[in-house]
């Protein structure tokens, strides 16, 4: 098993340090596309063991090499507005790969469609609820499910339906890291009562976009590109380019028995370092060198934690829990270096939401997506640094924080020139704030410290292991950082009752 702990450290370090490295090099430059070939080649290297589905690796290589080659063919760039949406055009053709080639999961497509409407009660409660922040901060787009987000509510729905439990997961999936279109739970209901309908008129809209995003995905996320403005390229025919170049390889996956749930997972969550974590807004926020410094700092952790632990590993998971926790105690180390910490965060982060939802009731769907996943993030570094603080008691001992067993290497921060030295970069004599202002940048784009260029990379290799059983929704509880120091809202997840 040890070769196969190497090849996924090695292969998820390829495709984060070629983001960073590309950024680190073009961060005062106008982005390409062309900037992202560094990732496209890092995934193209991936390899399969003698124990993994090929098809599964594939579905993963032929989605990034796909979703560059359609991208750079009709687009030289993409504008920072455009950029969070690309990893949500993957999906969308795979679903209707999926419904073309086995009508009974078409058929059972259908009954889930129009079970939606049979929903009104319960769709019209959690829109109510996620109109006026009911449930605090949450994840539209939920990779664990959570209380709020939209698999949450899919969820719900999903088990009043009588279909078989491989489609419920699937069509699961497909909304959680599958990202089936852009849309969010909740967001037509609200731009419509606020345009002045009634509550159940806003229901009756709510519903529609719901059964759109199933029903015609390609179209429906088109349509929702339009309302957004979208103008960076043609998204309907990115799409179904994409779809063009993906069919075989999906047809493959299906023949090879991958559970659907896999198939609408693998190809989607790849994609995003091309034209998103490598993108203009990426540039942009990393041009100050302080933000480079954690994003850099942290990946080094990360790395050289993974390698340290490289013969204690027992199940290929628990790399995978490592590598994201290496990085949440590094990020809440730094935050700590600052006198901050993750429940002060919690606690700011959670008050900024509902003065936020006052102000801005039409706020994106999205808005707080990234505001979680940082909370969630350093809360689990901090449970793991204060049992260190604890451990060592008032011993003049090294800080190494533990993750489920595993020692976590802080050396890359401590030896950091840029973040051991904050005072370069504001007023030297009360440079006391600039680390905390930094993670706060961070706070609403964490993508490369949570890290998903690993963790996709990790999950593929783990998904090629069990094929046959959907990696998507993770079926167990995240501890939100929210529910757990603010909100008392663990009764509202749907995480034992996951289909």
């Amino acid at each position: 098993m040890k070769e196969l702990y190497e090849k996924m450290i090695n292969e998820s370090m390829a495709a984060l340090k070629a983001d960073i490295e590309v950024i680190s090099e073009n961060r005062y430059d106008d982005f390409k596309i062309t900037d992202a070939k560094p990732y496209a080649d890092a995934v193209a290297e991936m390899t399969c063991l003698d124990n993994q589905a090929e098809s599964v690796i594939n579905l993963h290589k032929k989605s990034v090499a796909s979703h560059y080659k359609v991208l750079s063919s009709i687009a030289d760039t993409i504008i920072p507005e455009d950029d969070p949406f690309i990893e949500h055009f993957q999906t969308p053709p795979v679903l209707e790969i999926l419904c073309e080639e086995d009508g009974d999961f078409a058929d059972s497509l259908d009954v889930f469609i129009k079970s939606i409407a049979d929903n009104e009660a319960l769709v019209a409660k959690e829109s109510i609820r996620r109109y006026g922040g009911f449930y605090g901060p949450t994840c539209v787009v939920d990779f664990a499910l959570m209380p709020g987000s939209t698999s949450n509510v899919v969820n719900q729905i999903l088990k009043t339906v009588n279909i078989p439990t491989p489609h419920k997961q699937a069509i699961l999936s497909a909304k959680s890291w599958g990202m089936n279109t852009s849309y969010g739970i909740g967001d037509a209901f609200t731009n419509a009562l606020e345009a002045g309908a009634t509550a159940a008129e806003a229901t009756a809209k709510e519903i529609e976009a719901l059964q759109m995003i199933y029903r015609e995905p390609i179209e429906a996320q088109g349509t929702l590109m339009d309302d957004a403005g979208h103008s960076s390229f043609d998204v309907r025919k990115f799409m179904l380019d994409y779809k063009k170049e993906m069919r075989d390889v999906v047809k493959a996956a299906m023949d090879d028995g991958v559970h659907y749930g896999n198939i609408v997972t693998v190809p989607a969550y790849c994609v995003g370092d091309i034209g998103h974590h490598i993108g203009q807004a990426s540039y942009n926020m990393c041009k100050d060198d302080v933000i480079l410094a954690v994003i850099q700092a942290t990946a080094k952790v990360m790395e050289s934690t993974l390698r340290d632990n490289v013969d204690n590993f027992l199940h290929p998971s628990q790399v995978l829990n490592l590598a994201t926790g290496a990085t949440a105690c590094a990020t809440e180390y730094i935050l700590e270096l600052d006198g901050f910490n993750a429940p002060m965060v919690v606690d700011l982060l959670n008050k900024r939401f509902h003065n936020y939802v006052q102000q801005y009731p039409t706020r994106g769907a999205a808005a707080e997506l990234h505001n979680c996943d940082f909370m969630d993030m350093i809360y689990r570094g901090f449970n793991a640094i204060s049992g260190a603080r604890k451990a060592r008691s008032s011993e003049n001992l090294e800080l190494i924080p533990i993750i489920n067993g595993f020692a976590v290497d802080l050396g890359a921060i401590k030896h950091n020139e840029v973040l051991m030295n904050p005072q370069r970069y504001t007023y030297p004599a009360c440079g006391i704030t600039v680390r905390f202002s930094s993670l706060m940048r961070l706070a609403d784009y964490p993508c490369l410290l949570t890290s998903e260029p690993v963790t996709a990379t990790m999950m593929t290799n783990v998904i090629a292991l069990n094929k046959d059983v959907p990696g998507s929704p993770v079926r167990g509880c995240k501890n939100c950082a929210s529910s757990t120091l603010v909100d008392a809202k663990h009764e509202y997840c749907q995480w034992r009752e996951s289909v």
